[in-house]
This record gives C-alpha cells, sequence and structure tokens, in this order.
C-alpha cells in the first residue's frame, strides 16, 4: 500500500468528521476548530483518531496536540507507515 497523498488525506479527515456529527462539509477547513467551531467534545475527538488510526494503519499519541482539522491531517501526512 502506497501512502496516501495529502489532498486524499485531507478529504478523508474530513468524510470522518463530516460523518461524526453530520457537519455539513462546507463547513469544514484546515483552519475550523473541533471543540470551537463544531462543538465537538472529548469523546468526538477520540472516535476520530479511532478512525483515523484504523483508516491509515497508525498511532496518534494522546499528548499530540490536535485542534484543527489541518492537525489531523498535518500528523497523518507526516506519520503514516511507509511500506518498503
Amino acid at each position: 500500500m502506497n501512502p496516501a497523498s495529502v489532498p486524499a488525506i485531507a478529504r478523508e479527515v474530513m468524510r470522518i468528521i463530516v460523518r461524526r456529527k453530520r457537519v455539513r462539509p462546507e463547513r469544514i477547513r484546515p483552519r475550523t476548530r473541533l471543540h470551537e467551531e463544531l462543538h465537538f467534545d472529548q469523546l468526538d475527538v477520540v472516535d476520530v483518531i479511532l478512525d483515523l488510526e484504523k483508516r491509515f494503519h497508525l498511532t496518534i499519541p494522546d499528548e499530540v496536540p490536535l485542534a484543527t482539522v489541518g492537525d489531523f491531517v498535518k500528523y497523518v501526512a507526516r506519520h503514516q507507515p511507509v511500506e518498503a
């Protein structure tokens, strides 16, 4: 499996967020803040993290600061496993 491109990662992150809270896709941009703008609680964020970990086969530690949609995209893009 080849690593996903940044645009593909961004689409997947947005798809997961839209599904989690039934947010309209046009409300989601890289700078969108999950807690303040989309009213996500900590459980919602954990569910997004779990979905991303499963989808991209990686682990996102608890101490990683993830406040915006872009934070999730950047983390996944930088940490997704690369097959040899």
